[in-house]
């Protein structure tokens, strides 16, 4: 069975679209619950493909997870530590924060090498730093990482390079280490505040997130708690360039403001018209783009999980648009769809040059990761005709109920599964 996207574009789309909360979160908050004690109530859940995959890893542990559509409680207390090389897994990157979380309540783990989205090389050597300095052994057998340690002890370490994802398996495994462990050039994106909000409202003694040097004073014990997810900054970004590629007036609810500075600021530049409020934005109706340069850096930089849906508007940008990624070189594998619906682009190193304007023409394409498929149903409901997009499961990774959202702004788009012929 083959499931694909059918977007008719060229609608008159407007209206309202509403964010989830934090993908990207919401992959750390769930391995967290790990290391508490009691129930932990998580609300806004975003209702996406990587999110019951950990409900199922956690109940392949042990774990009782309740969700219903405003919030899941985890019941952590009868969790084993059973070894996880294969199965689920392999589907998601964000499966190395079981590590983090499993070494720090059981001293021990068995985690299959992450899945996900290929998007060049990623390598988790600042994890395993961190967790060796923490007193852990870790090997890789088999296509595994097995780590193990008799005790956890505080340390301080440095992060050679800025990284969300080995900063936060640091503090999951830090935060029931003895003494103090500080970790320096930490990453500061809000994902890492939300997850240090949670941990500490699960008990934990965390100084620093959202700065480059985060301080952790190891605790006995972490208990149950409630907690708020933030908004997804880069679904809420998604949206907001979908807007202003094929809208005629949207309002993106649930936003944080403060998050969303670098792409505001880009999208003004290219002549997009945004009316930010508290927690929202309006994007009117943007007929005369301008060429813009963009570079992708760590937040509160422009980031990279948004360079390929700004890509495909910047195709209908007058002028040719330069388009860097210092965080993936390699994060370019849309180019080439989007070059079959007309687009002209050319590949430079670690840069695209966007020519345009260009009318996008409906196409098959195939996504190759999330946000290329975000970049390509943005593609489909700003072109001409008819857009197939192969390569759903990556897309539906991150965005949830997407094609309700879409149609409740008057998107024509619906999914077709049908059975692949064999020749």
């Amino acid at each position: 069975m083959v499931e694909k996207l059918v977007i008719k574009g060229g609608k008159e789309l407007s209206g309202t679209l509403r964010v989830d909360g934090a993908k990207n979160s919401a992959v750390a908050l769930i391995p967290a619950t790990i290391l508490a004690d009691s129930d932990v109530t998580i609300e806004g859940l975003p209702d996406i493909s990587d999110v019951h995959t950990l409900y199922a890893i956690l109940e392949e542990l042990g774990g009782k997870v309740h969700a219903n559509p405003d919030a899941v409680t985890i019941d952590p207390s009868n969790l084993v530590d059973m070894p996880l090389p294969n199965g689920n897994v392999k589907k998601l990157r964000a499966s190395y924060y079981l590590m983090g979380a499993m070494l720090g309540r059981f001293k021990k783990a068995v985690i299959g090498l992450p899945g996900g989205c290929y998007l060049g090389p990623r390598p988790i050597d600042q994890h395993i730093k961190g967790f060796e300095a923490l007193g852990a052994t870790v090997t890789n057998e088999q296509g595994a990482i097995y780590l193990r340690a008799d005790e956890l002890k505080g340390a301080r370490i440095y992060l050679d390079v800025v990284s969300v994802g080995a900063t936060i398996n640091i503090m999951l495994a830090a935060v029931k280490a003895k003494g103090q462990t500080v970790i320096e050039n930490a990453a500061k994106e809000p994902e890492i505040i939300d997850v240090a909000t949670l941990l500490s409202s699960m008990g934990a003694k965390i100084k620093g997130a959202g700065t480059d040097t985060i301080r952790i004073d190891g605790v006995e014990q972490l208990h149950g708690c409630r907690h708020t997810i933030i908004p997804d900054r880069i679904e809420a970004g998604t949206f907001m360039i979908l807007a202003a590629a094929a809208g005629s007036g949207i309002k993106v609810e649930n936003i944080i403001p403060a998050h969303m500075e670098a792409v505001k600021a880009k999208l003004v530049e290219a002549g997009v018209d945004i009316k930010m409020d508290e927690d929202s934005a309006y994007i009117g109706k943007s007929p005369a783009l301008k060429k813009v340069d963009i570079k992708t850096y760590a937040y509160p930089g422009f980031p990279t999980d948004l360079q390929q849906p700004m890509t495909t508007l910047l195709a209908g940008a007058t002028g040719s648009s330069v388009v860097t990624d210092t965080i993936y070189p390699s994060r370019f594998k849309h180019i080439d769809e989007l070059k079959r619906m007309g687009g002209k682009f050319k590949l430079q190193s670690r840069a695209a040059i966007v020519t345009g304007p260009t009318q996008l023409i409906g196409a098959t394409v195939t996504a190759s990761d999330l946000r290329a498929g975000a970049s390509l149903v943005i593609a489909g409901l700003a072109a001409d005709g008819v857009t197939e997009i192969h390569g759903v499961e990556h897309i539906e990774r991150g965005y949830g109920r997407i094609i309700e959202k879409l149609e409740g702004i008057g998107a024509d788009i619906c999914k077709v599964t049908h059975v692949e012929e064999v020749v």
